[in-house]
């Protein structure tokens, strides 16, 4: 396999990431699921949406087993304070370098106000406990998506 998720079905290769409870290792959580979300940007409007709706739903990934993680490339310092201020409940994972984005093929061109720039494509992925990718959402719409990824969850026991 090459050193980027490319298909559903196929197994996730291992990675680490500094997050807000320490340090993340994917190897770490196998045996459950897995719900890695990707994100452009903390305290900005559809993020906080984002994180709002996973935060309401995380008693219920909970009771199901499955983890829910964040990533964006802000710093473990803005994580820190977005997740205090929003009351999550999840962890938030800092890839200032790209490694995971990359792993996932999450950096698409964008733009922004008439200019053109590299940032994160808000992208959702559902790993199985054995590692697998299961389902991908690119391109989300906030409103409604964390209850959606929650069926799929469900969908899988």
């Amino acid at each position: 396999m090459t050193d980027q998720v490319s298909a559903v079905g196929l197994h996730v290769p291992d990675f680490t990431l500094p997050g807000t409870g320490g340090e993340f290792r994917l190897s770490r959580q196998r045996g459950k699921p897995l719900v890695i979300y990707f994100y452009p940007k903390d305290n900005t409007p559809g993020c906080t949406t984002e994180a709002g709706q996973f935060r309401d739903l995380h008693g219920e990934f909970a009771k199901l087993g499955c983890a829910v993680f964040g990533i964006s490339r802000d710093s473990l310092k803005s994580h820190e304070a977005f997740k205090a201020k929003l009351g999550l409940t999840f962890e938030l994972l800092s890839d200032t370098d790209e490694t995971a984005c990359r792993l996932f093929g999450v950096i698409k061109l964008k733009k922004l106000y008439g200019r053109e720039t590299l940032g994160i494509q808000r992208t959702t992925f559902l790993i199985d406990a054995a590692g697998i990718l299961r389902r991908e959402w690119r391109s989300v719409k906030t409103d409604g998506h964390a209850a959606e990824v929650l069926t799929a969850v469900r969908a899988l026991q």
